[in-house]
């Protein structure tokens, strides 16, 4: 690359930095990635008591901008790192990332061209990741440790309400980086919405962003930038519940996929009921929602099905028109009636965001319909909203769930932040020309697979 120009805006020299850094990264032996990761553990674990403070700054200022309103309280219940085990996790999660196979230098397809020319499809890092999160900090870390393992570089920008926190991870990291034969600008941070603008620019050295956050931040991105986004707007998770199941496991699942951590993407935030559960199963529901301090968000029939007792409880209303295209983020939920698992189908491919949904049934001709026709990222049967995350599903620590139709769909772990590159080698002596395939010139393709051998580099 070359040099900065004197002329370079703060945006373009700190893409231009990370493009470097990537660049050099990809000359340095992937196995020692793995040390990087176990360097930046070692250091965020020794300075433990730092984070903590630095977090508990930004926690002191989120505080009163929920009681004035200006910020949500489940925005809030992620920020803070303070919680059980919830810094454990983090550190936790680095190792996970170290005990994966390196997802790159992977031979996926090979073949004989024709004797002396061969064919391979080789995994490779993407390059430079922009991503922008919003509460939660610990992302910094999540993001930092699947980039260094995949061979990518990062510029991370945190929602202003984690800044205390999220700028003082990415010096830990930096730091920890410098111990390795990495470069340390293979992570930077960014603070403020205006270098977020600039950088969405920098389609030259940044390759893919990839926002965490809300609907309106992934289409303020999308409207800002020529650079590939992935990622999603939006965690409204639907649970259908048919006509043929078990009634033992109904509950079990619905509280789980709502109350095990209602602030999160994967957690339900619509439940569909067949109709003829509404007079026996419905109100027993209706009830163990409430007793855990549910606000039901209810259709017509889901709402005039309860006896007068329960809808005179505060927590019950009657559905508005956006009910069912909300992302409650909270104690609430939005039920609503359906006739059969085509309605609930059609439902959920009107009103979901393509997250992640879920069917309870015992009829496999109603799950092998429901996982055919939902369009979503993560389709479940019998199973909890909430098992939609890359930790979950052995993927290790996730950069992000993206709900697109493009290389990676659902929880983005270390192969979403890869592609490939095609390698050709020729074993003649003189090379290999296309003219020698030419009519008459005595060579011909013959594809021939070459059963799994490895890209000889």
């Amino acid at each position: 690359m070359s040099s900065s120009s004197s002329t370079s805006s703060p945006a373009e020299t700190i893409a231009r930095a990370a493009r470097e850094a990537f660049e050099a990264s990809q000359l340095v032996d992937p196995e020692k990635r793995n040390d990087a990761l176990r360097s930046i553990k070692d250091v965020l674990k020794e300075n433990k008591d730092e984070i903590l403070a630095a977090n508990e700054k930004d926690m002191e200022a989120a505080r009163p901008l929920v009681e004035s309103g200006h910020l949500s309280s489940s925005l809030v219940s992620r920020l803070s790192l303070s919680r059980p085990g919830k810094f454990e996790a983090m550190l936790s999660g680095i190792d996970e990332v170290v005990a994966l196979p390196l997802p790159t230098g992977k031979t996926t397809y090979s073949k004989e061209l024709s004797p002396g020319l061969e064919l391979y499809r080789v995994t490779c890092p993407i390059g430079v990741l922009l991503v922008i999160f919003e509460a939660r900090p610990e992302v910094v870390v999540n993001i930092a440790a699947l980039a260094i393992k995949s061979g990518n570089a990062a510029i991370l920008k945190g929602g202003k309400e984690s800044v205390h926190t999220a700028t003082l991870l990415n010096e830990l990291i930096q730091r920890a980086l410098g111990k390795t034969e990495f470069p340390s600008t293979s992570i930077q941070s960014v603070a403020t919405r205006s270098e977020i603008s600039s950088l969405l620019a920098q389609e030259r050295y940044i390759d893919l962003v990839m926002p965490r956050g809300g609907k309106a931040l992934v289409q303020s991105v999308k409207d800002q930038t020529k650079i590939p986004v992935m990622g999603h707007a939006d965690g409204i998770c639907a649970i259908y519940v048919d006509d043929e199941v078990d009634e033992g496991m109904v509950e079990r699942v619905v509280l789980d996929s709502k109350l095990d951590y209602p602030a999160a993407c994967n957690a339900l935030e619509t439940l569909l009921l067949h109709e003829t559960h509404l007079k026996s199963l419905w109100p027993r529901l209706a009830e163990s929602l409430l007793d855990s301090k549910i606000v039901l968000h209810l259709d017509p029939s889901t709402y005039s099905s309860l006896p007068e007792s329960t809808r005179s409880n505060p927590l019950v209303k009657q559905a508005g028109p956006d009910a069912f295209d909300t992302e409650h983020l909270d104690l609430e939920l939005s039920v609503k009636s359906v006739p059969d698992v085509r309605a609930a189908v059609d439902h959920i491919n009107q009103h979901s965001s393509h997250h992640t949904d879920s069917i309870l049934t015992t009829s496999d001709a109603h799950s092998s319909y429901f996982v055919r026709g939902v369009s979503s990222a993560d389709v479940f049967i019998n199973a909890s909203t909430r098992f939609a995350d890359g930790q979950r599903f052995g993927l290790g620590t996730e950069v992000g769930i993206s709900t697109g139709k493009t290389h990676a769909r659902g929880p983005v772990g270390l192969e979403g932040l890869c592609i490939y590159k095609w390698v050709l080698k020729s074993n003649e002596k003189d090379g290999s020309v296309v003219g020698d395939f030419a009519a008459g010139k005595g060579k011909t393709y013959t594809h021939k697979d070459l059963k799994g051998k490895e890209a000889p580099f």
